[in-house]
Parts: C-alpha cells; sequence; structure tokens
C-alpha cells in the first residue's frame, strides 16, 4: 500500500464530507436537471483532469442531452482558452493572473474546486525516500546530477520536467524549490502528468512530480518526503506539507445554465464524497491556508 493511501485511510474515506469549496453548496436539483442540456468542453490543467473526468462520467450519466469533453494541456493553455472563449472551462493551478495579462484576466470568473498536493516521485530504482529541500532545489536545478550524492546508488540523475505553461510546475517550484528555476530537459519534457508519470516509472534514475490522484493504486514509483514530512492528504490538512494550491475552474464571464449546474455537481456534497478517494483535498479541511 502507497504512503498516500494510507494517510487517505487515517481521514475516513467512507465518512460524509462537504464540497471541496468551503463556499460551495449542494444544488442537487439543478444536477439532476432533467430538462438541462448543452455542451461544455474544458481544458488546461492535467493536475486537476482526472477528477473533472470522473465528474463529468457522473454528472452526464445523470443529464443525458449534456456533452462535456475534458482536455488537459496545461493551466496556462487552459487559461488563454478560455479567454479565447475556445473552450467553455479553463482549469488551472494557479490564479489566471500569474498566466494571462490584465485586459485577458479581467473577464474570468473563477471557481475555486479543491485542493492538491505536489508529490516528488522517483524511479523504483533509487531507493531514495527522503531529501532536505536543498538536496530537491539541488536535484531540480541540476547541481546535484548523481543520487550518490544523497544517499543512492551511483548513478545519473535524470529529470522529467513540465513545461512552463504548466501550472503543475509553477506550484512545485514556488513551494517545493523555494522559487529556484528548474534545469531544463527538453527530451523528458511533457504536458501531461499522465505521461511524466510513466517516463520516471520507466526510466533509471529518474525524478519528477505529479499531484496524488495520479498515485492512486499506483506502487509503480516511490513518493519523497521532504524534510521528512511526507506527501500525503493528512499533511496537507495539517499544514505540515508544504507543495500544494487550491485548485481553479475559469468561466468567461459568469457560466451558463448547464455549466452552473456542472460546477455545483463538482462542489456539492454528493460529489464531495468521491473527492478524497481520487486523491484532491477538500477545500474546508485545510487547519491552514497558506504556506
Amino acid at each position: 500500500m502507497n504512503k498516500f493511501l494510507k494517510g487517505a485511510m487515517v481521514l475516513g474515506l467512507s465518512a460524509a464530507m462537504v464540497g471541496c469549496s468551503s463556499n460551495a453548496t449542494s444544488n442537487d436539483s439543478d444536477s439532476k436537471g432533467k430538462s438541462l442540456s448543452g455542451t461544455i468542453t474544458a481544458a488546461g490543467s492535467s493536475a486537476l483532469k482526472p477528477l473533472v473526468d470522473v465528474a463529468a462520467e457522473q454528472f452526464s450519466n445523470e443529464n443525458l442531452d449534456v456533452s462535456i469533453t475534458v482536455d488537459a494541456g496545461g493551466s496556462g493553455e487552459g487559461l488563454k482558452q478560455v479567454a479565447d472563449k475556445t473552450v467553455t472551462l479553463g482549469n488551472s493551478d494557479v490564479a489566471a493572473e500569474e498566466k494571462l495579462d490584465k485586459d485577458q484576466a479581467k473577464n474570468l470568473v473563477d471557481h475555486q474546486v479543491c485542493v492538491v498536493t505536489m508529490a516528488p516521485i522517483v524511479n523504483k530504482d533509487v531507493g531514495v525516500k527522503d531529501l532536505t529541500k536543498q538536496q530537491l532545489i539541488d536535484i531540480f536545478t541540476g547541481k546535484t546530477t548523481n543520487w550518490k550524492d544523497v544517499g543512492g546508488p551511483d548513478e545519473d540523475i535524470v529529470l522529467v520536467t513540465r513545461p512552463t505553461s504548466s501550472g503543475t510546475r509553477a506550484t512545485f517550484q514556488k513551494y517545493a524549490l523555494d522559487g529556484n528555476e528548474e534545469a531544463s530537459n527538453a527530451s523528458m519534457e511533457t504536458d501531461d502528468s499522465g505521461v511524466l508519470l510513466q517516463n520516471v516509472t520507466d526510466t533509471k534514475g529518474a525524478i519528477g512530480y505529479v499531484t496524488l490522484s495520479y498515485l492512486v493504486d499506483n506502487d509503480d514509483v516511490d513518493t519523497i518526503a521532504i524534510d521528512g514530512v511526507e506527501p500525503t492528504l493528512e499533511n496537507t490538512y495539517s499544514g505540515d506539507y508544504k507543495v500544494w494550491t487550491f485548485e481553479h475552474m475559469y468561466t468567461n464571464g459568469e457560466p451558463d445554465k448547464a455549466t452552473k449546474a456542472f460546477l455545483d455537481y463538482i462542489m456539492g456534497e454528493k460529489f464531495g464524497k468521491k473527492m478524497e478517494s481520487l486523491g484532491y483535498g477538500v477545500s474546508s479541511k485545510m487547519e491552514k491556508t497558506d504556506h
């Protein structure tokens, strides 16, 4: 059993919980929407995609006349597309103002849906389970290039990275690397967290980072504790683990009826019961909302 699942069990997944957003309320009458119809397109954060995929499937099963398409591409791309009105929802790990200029961001409406935790991950052959923050910084900035220098085998460190448009990268850089810029590894760069996870799984000496949602029921990689603190929901809620962010779903102006019903469904009590089992944190459970 991986460390995330141990943490999730401590939280009690079977307990009824409130929706992901502390300000959100259930709106089951809208979500059932017998006469509801429309087309919803979402793009952006690959960290948020697994949650939106499951929500879209369940919502569509209850609202047969609503079509929902979900793509990734990174937070920056999602924000750009919703600002250009080429998608209905722009999913992002960061605030729109961090990726767009003021004119692009001013018309966007933020719907804060949940918390995601980012975990450093390594290939199983590395054998390292804990790094200090400075060791992590030295690895990702290219200062440390061999695992033997941090207690691992005599083996080259292979960085598996995300592009600069990635909100996951921005969050990891800000909170895990104290703002230090990652070294570039163009040959192992991907705009999809699932591909990054597979690359780390398949590449000896590899290190990267993904959200906990990609580690549910996955023992193919090892997670890395930072200064002795493991990346779990429990440690995120308590404020002990610092590499997390709120997730956003932006609309261009106020959402139409179908989109509002979908957002209400994601942030409502009914779907909220699934969030932790999918690796996402409930905003109202955060004991501290700063880092």
